[in-house]
Parts: C-alpha cells; sequence; structure tokens
C-alpha cells in the first residue's frame, strides 16, 4: 500500500458524521490507542465543534493534529505515544 508523499501509510478513518459534540472526541479517544505509535487516524466530523475539540484534544492528550479537510470534512490525528 502507498501512503503519502510523506511515506505515511494511508491513515485509518472514523467516521463520526452526524454525531454531535462531545461523541467524535470520545470515539477519538478510544480508537487512537488501538493504533500503532505514528499512525494517523482521519476523524469524519460535520459537527462545527470539532473543529476545536479535535485540536484541543491533541494538545491536552499529547498527540499530533495533522490537519483540517475542510472538504471531508474531515480532521487527521497522529498518535504520538
Amino acid at each position: 500500500m502507498t501512503g503519502p508523499a510523506r511515506g505515511d501509510a494511508s491513515p485509518q478513518v472514523l467516521d463520526c458524521r452526524g454525531q454531535r459534540c462531545p461523541l467524535p472526541v470520545i470515539k477519538l479517544a478510544r480508537q487512537l490507542p488501538e493504533l500503532p505509535v505514528g499512525a494517523v487516524l482521519r476523524v469524519l466530523a460535520d459537527d462545527p465543534a470539532a473543529a476545536v475539540d479535535i485540536p484541543a484534544w491533541c494538545r491536552m492528550r499529547g498527540h499530533e493534529f495533522v490537519a483540517t479537510h475542510p472538504e471531508g470534512p474531515g480532521y487527521e490525528v497522529r498518535r504520538l505515544h
């Protein structure tokens, strides 16, 4: 499998569309530890609060907020530990 330009594997996807705060962050917090360190998880979330909640959660938990994909809508998070 070929990943993005940085050589990472393609991100796994967590579909939280149609779910409201705090569910996208709760599901992110449950799924990310199941992935290997360095893995990227793409969270599909259309709740406007996710745009603030997901980056804040990453800062508080020490994970990397990689990108926002408004056309998705989606957010990418890298597990750091």
